[in-house]
């Protein structure tokens, strides 16, 4: 059989993994930006250890050809850093050295992977008082100048289940319990195993960029940058964010649900109704502390911004629901209205739109009615017409008065570009809304805030626009990188973070949402993210609870039944 490995044609050779064929090509790469770190087969993501010919089929002597192989034709993609499962592979296989190397310097420690910060992670250390950063920096580097193979082997389940509880973890021995399949795959390294739900690179040596600093309660592992992956992405301050997070986990021990497998007691129990009864309070007290802060301040204007699937639009109906508890009287604008005609904006270097850009918006029309409304002027505001790609103007006319808020909601709410000049701060007030979902699979693997959001995403866009999981899931990757540049730069200037996430929810979701991802075929283009996806709800156990979610949740703005768009 002959391959196609990134254009370039090359006889199967039974045995030869993917690596040795790739070397064979010449297409290993020196730096990081170049090298190949996994391979994409048929929609799939593989290892650069997968071999396409095996040796000997399982039932004869002869080679046998690869199922992924034989579906692509012999056709390889090669995935490096700048692609996102290349960059996820990356990230896995610096997840094993980690927490190899926290293991065998300090084998009594708890560690817990908690949240991004940038292009860089903070990895919680529990029960330890001799934690090094830099002794543990040393030892991954010999790790990774050990450049120990990652092979992944497959066990059955409750070997796995068992030898999990035996050493001491089981948080992952709980989550396992409730696996669905019969086998369980792991990378081991001597008595260590652990995996991290995907494809790895295939040895330890390609952790070639990378640092750990020192934080309190643990230490941060920093990226590649995602511009130029030979150097450390650099590491913002960032402790509003992080303070909403710890806020979350605080929230999580105190509801009793850290992980997925406690997601799942609670809803086996029904006990999930209680869980939803409290996080739909949280919210409640958490916007009237919002709707007393605008009001101490005096601000005529709250300026909300959230990435995509965030429930801003929620948010902006129930913090105008809570300053109305004040005797002020909100009044709700997007900036959606301000979008440019459709016609009139150019297109990216691809030849596509890029409607995440702030150029979208009309910003200059905006300050200048912001401006205006906010020194007591009426203003006529625009209204813009999706269906024709245009900006329409149809007498909608505001004024504020002494009682009036206004709640502008929209992507670059934050961004300083937005703002009005010559007037008084303190009249502006900025809110940031993201769901900041603190529930863990494991110990060692979150569930990162972009998968609730795309989750979220694909649910609202079927149940509401009528778009397929394949087309939701061609734009994510666009959205995500409007929002790395347009939007989370400016998150730490907000006045407020505000998570919008529910503990409960990837329960909820899942009755919504596992149909239409499982009729998602092998050949389609996002099969392999579509299998990410189906990877982690597999361990969650459905919830049959929509009555018990109020009409005003955010959760509500996904899968309907929200009373603010009647």
């Amino acid at each position: 059989m002959e391959l196609t490995i990134d254009g370039r044609a090359i006889p199967a050779q039974p045995g030869k993994s993917l690596l040795d064929l790739t070397r064979a090509l010449g297409l290993e790469g020196e730096t990081l930006r170049d090298r190949p770190l996994a391979a994409k087969i048929a929609g799939e993501v593989f290892t650069l250890n997968y071999v396409p010919l095996r040796e000997k089929d399982a039932v004869s002597d002869r080679p046998s050809i690869r199922r992924a192989m034989a579906a692509s034709h012999g056709e390889v993609r090669l995935l490096r850093y700048g692609d996102p499962a290349g960059k996820e592979c990356y990230i896995r296989t610096a997840q094993f050295a980690l927490f190899l190397a926290l293991r065998q310097l300090w084998p009594q420690a708890r560690t817990k992977m908690n949240c991004t910060l940038g292009s860089s992670v903070f990895i919680q250390v529990k029960d330890l008082e001799d934690f090094s950063a830099s002794r543990l920096k040393g030892r991954v580097e010999a790790l990774v100048k050990m450049d120990i193979p990652l092979i992944r082997r497959r066990i059955p389940l409750q070997e796995a289940v068992a030898q999990y509880a035996q050493d001491g973890q089981m948080d992952k021995a709980r989550l396992l319990s409730w696996r669905t399949a019969d086998y369980f795959d792991e990378y081991t390294y001597g008595r260590f195993s652990d995996y991290y739900y995907g494809e790895m690179m295939p040895s330890t040596g390609y952790l070639t960029v990378w640092d750990i600093l020192p934080a309190d309660g643990g230490f941060l592992f920093v990226y590649p940058d995602d511009q130029n992956p030979e150097l450390c992405a650099k590491v913002p301050s960032m402790p509003n964010f992080f303070s909403v997070f710890s806020e979350g986990e605080r929230w999580c021990s105190l509801m009793e649900c850290e992980t997925v497998a406690d997601l799942n007691d609670l809803t086996t129990s029904d006990r999930i109704r209680e869980l939803i009864r409290v996080n739909e309070a949280l919210h409640e007290k958490r916007f009237s502390q919002v709707a007393d802060q605008v009001c101490q301040r005096g601000a005529r204007a709250v300026m909300l911004a959230g990435p995509s699937s965030s429930g801003k639009t929620t948010s902006a109906n129930r913090l105008a629901t809570q300053l109305r508890v004040h005797g002020k009287k909100p009044i709700l604008l997007s900036l959606d209205d301000y979008y440019i005609d459709r016609d009139k904006i150019a297109p990216g270097p691809d030849g596509k739109l890029d409607l995440e850009h702030i150029n979208t918006i009309d910003t200059a029309q905006f300050r200048q009615d912001m401006a205006a409304l906010l020194s007591g002027a009426e203003v006529e505001i625009p209204s813009f017409n999706f269906l024709t790609g245009k900006r329409e103007w149809k007498g909608h006319k505001l004024r504020l008065y002494p009682d009036s808020v206004i709640i502008v909601e929209g992507l670059h709410g934050l961004n300083p570009a937005m703002l009005p000049e010559n007037v008084e701060p303190s009249l502006i007030f900025r809110m940031y809304v993201s769901p900041l979902l603190p529930l863990n699979l494991d110990d060692h693997n979150r569930i990162p805030t972009s998968y609730l959001r795309l989750l979220r995403r694909i649910v609202r866009d079927y149940e509401t626009r009528g778009s397929s999981v394949q087309k939701t899931i061609s734009m994510w990757d666009s959205v995500r990188r409007g929002e790395a540049k347009w939007i989370f730069p400016y998150q730490e200037n907000a006045d407020v973070i505000f998570n919008s996430s529910t503990l409960y929810e990837l329960a909820v979701l899942k009755k919504h949402i596992f149909p239409l991802l499982t009729a998602v075929e092998p050949e389609d283009a996002c099969y392999d993210e579509v299998r990410n996806i189906v990877k982690v709800l597999n361990f969650v156990q459905e919830a049959d609870v929509d009555d018990e979610i109020p009409p005003t949740s955010l959760v509500r703005e996904f899968i309907g039944g929200n009373t603010f768009y009647r």
